[in-house]
C-alpha cells in the first residue's frame, strides 16, 4: 500500500505539552491514570477518614456532633469524591488482576475492559452519591 491511500492519522510519539489536549488516550489508559489518581486520593484522605473514625467511635456526643458536621453539603461533596476513588479503585483494581492474569490482553478486549470499568464506576458512584444526598 503507498502513503497515499493510508488514511492519515498523526503519530505522537514524545508528545510534547502542548499535544496533551490533541492525544486521545484509550478507554484503558484513562482507567490506568485514574486508578492512580484514586488511590492517591484515598491516601491523602485517610487522615480525614480516620478522624471522622474516632468521632464516631469516642462517645455520644461526639457522634452526634459528627452527625450534624455530615449535613454539610461540602463535607457531603467530599464523601462523594471520596466514593469515586474507593469505587474506581476498587474496579480498576480487579482489571488489573485479571490483567496479571493474561485475561483480557487483546487490544480489543482490553478497551471493552476499560469501558465497562468507567461506565460500572460511574453507575456504581451515582448510587453513592444519591444515598449520601439522602435521595433514597
Amino acid at each position: 500500500m503507498s502513503e497515499l491511500s493510508k488514511k492519515s492519522r498523526p503519530q505522537f510519539r514524545n508528545i510534547h505539552i502542548t499535544q496533551i489536549l490533541q492525544y486521545r488516550l484509550p478507554a484503558a489508559g484513562v482507567v490506568s491514570i485514574l486508578h492512580q489518581v484514586s488511590g492517591a486520593a484515598m491516601f491523602l484522605a485517610l487522615p480525614l477518614v480516620l478522624l471522622l473514625f474516632d468521632w464516631s467511635i469516642t462517645s455520644e456526643l461526639s457522634y452526634a456532633q459528627l452527625m450534624e458536621v455530615l449535613d454539610s453539603f461540602l463535607v457531603k461533596l467530599v464523601l462523594c469524591g471520596l466514593a469515586w476513588a474507593f469505587l474506581h479503585h476498587l474496579f480498576a483494581g480487579i482489571r488489573h488482576l485479571f490483567s496479571d492474569l493474561h485475561i483480557g490482553l487483546a487490544k480489543e478486549q482490553s478497551a471493552s475492559w476499560g469501558r465497562a470499568v468507567l461506565i460500572a464506576t460511574l453507575g456504581c458512584s451515582v448510587l453513592a452519591w444519591l444515598k449520601i444526598f439522602g435521595a433514597f
